[in-house]
């Protein structure tokens, strides 16, 4: 789950208008007494973390400071220390304190009267952020700032894939040094062209590892809406058996050979996020009746078996239409009325494509599960998690965080990524199954003292 890379069409500036926004944040609530924390066999004294975006700690559409302070991995070294045997410090790839805010992310502001995520832009100023952007531009988006210090413990790379991670993979496409700016920042000059991912993760040579991958390797295909742009090498879906290369040399390298000790976390189902239902084919055909357009149905592109766009065709309920479907539409004014302005595809999910998605998600997590079991990790099920935060949302402290977008506290304004909220909660979830594979009794975060959407 992640920015994205070459896709089809520019995404415009998210602007929900209209959305009553009933947010807030709960008050603080007392830690609940918990055992003696003891790390059981476990040393966390090099603590180290494999993943993308959702590990790096972004949030809210960007890579910043302040998202990296609260990432999962973050909190877990936080919490390690407390058993005696964590780490000393725990390195993140920060930016300069002058450039604070990083790739820039999106806030909330008053827009016609109403509460509105806005993305940072050049047309904007990027929303007064001191954002990182060098100026120079790269396949997979804008350069940012070089990172300069001692190579990170917290690994996590936005955009990264498990089919990215291994340049044998690739079958000789560019370097994904050069591709994106996420992993480009962490390379030295010449490392750009030539070290892939899990070269540079075997450096590290930690006591303890998490590693959570895979998620981009579906995410990519549906948050495009099953479009696979002819630029982007990494844009379908992952086929099992470059998946599987793949995940085991990955935790080949983390485990040196079956020797260190860590856990794993599998792949969630991503058509539960905000992203894909928070903008209703229901709630378009609704607007624009209360417009006084005289229509019964709103019609969408369609693709072939092939990936090619046929006639449109009416929506219906199993029509996932994308976050970013409401500023195109916003954008866009009577589009989706008639089949001749259909909504474009890579703004749908259609049932085929989300069945698509299911199915990879379920072969990529039994890869998952069987490699950890041939290294001995245990399995973080996020799969289960997140699809019961979707469900019916998870309390903490007596209150009900939901995955109801910019309200709910657990999800981000990207629609995709947790706030901090919900990364204390994931990162509670590590936990539980840590101590119960391992007997430690690593504590618990309170999760109600970080924050969900931040109102303006």
């Amino acid at each position: 789950m992640t920015t994205l890379f070459f896709t089809k069409t520019a995404r415009p500036a998210l602007a929900l208008l209209g959305l009553g926004l009933g947010v807030g944040l709960a008050g603080c609530q007392s830690d609940i007494e918990a055992p003696t924390a003891s790390p059981g066999t476990l040393d966390f004294t090099s603590y180290v973390a494999v993943g993308n975006s959702l590990t790096s700690g972004y949030t809210d559409g960007g890579l910043f400071n302040d998202g990296q302070a609260t990432s999962y991995p973050a909190l877990l070294a936080q919490q390690f220390a407390k058993t005696g045997k964590g780490p000393a410090s725990f390195v993140q790839p920060a930016f300069s304190s002058a450039k604070k805010d990083g790739s820039g992310y999106i806030k909330l502001q008053v827009v016609n009267s109403a509460l509105a995520p806005v993305q940072p832009t050049a047309a904007n100023n990027y929303l007064g952020e001191q954002v990182a952007r060098t100026g120079t531009t790269l396949p997979g988006g804008d350069q940012l700032e070089a990172y300069s210090g001692t190579q990170p413990d917290n690994l996590g790379v936005p955009g990264i894939s498990v089919l990215s991670s291994v340049s044998a993979l690739t079958g000789g496409l560019a370097p994904y040094g050069a591709i994106n700016p996420f992993y480009e920042r962490l390379l030295t000059p010449a490392e750009k062209p030539t070290k892939d991912y899990v070269t540079y993760i075997g450096q590290k040579t930690p006591t303890f590892f998490t590693c959570w991958m895979g998620n981009n390797d579906v995410l990519a295909y549906a948050s495009a809406g099953g479009v696979v742009a002819a630029t982007n090498p990494f844009g379908g879906l992952t086929d099992t058996t470059r998946f599987g290369i793949g995940y085991r040399a990955i935790l080949t390298t983390m485990t040196k050979n079956g020797t260190v000790k860590g856990a794993v976390a599998n792949i969630p189902n991503v058509t539960s996020v905000p992203y894909f239902n928070t903008v209703t084919v229901a709630a378009v055909l609704a607007s624009y009746k209360a417009a006084g357009l005289p229509i019964t149905n709103i019609y969408v592109q369609a693709l072939n078996a092939a990936g090619t766009a046929t006639a449109a065709r009416a929506a219906t309920s199993t029509d996932l239409l994308t976050l970013t479907a409401q500023a195109y539409i916003a954008g866009h004014p009577g589009v989706g009325t008639s089949p001749a302005t259909a909504i474009p595809s890579d703004y749908v999910l259609d049932p085929v494509e989300t069945a698509n998605v299911t199915n990879r998600t379920t072969q990529l997590n039994a890869i998952i599960a069987k490699t950890a079991l041939r290294f001995k990790l245990p399995v973080v099920d996020a799969n289960t998690f997140l699809t019961g935060v979707a469900n019916s949302g998870v309390y903490t402290n007596g209150v009900n965080n939901t995955a109801t977008f910019a309200s709910g506290n657990f999800f981000g304004l990207d629609g995709v990524h947790p706030s901090p909220r919900g990364y204390a909660i994931i990162a509670n979830e590590w936990i539980r199954v840590i101590n119960a594979y391992y007997g430690s009794t690593i504590p618990t975060v309170n999760a109600n003292d970080y924050r969900g959407v931040l109102l303006p």
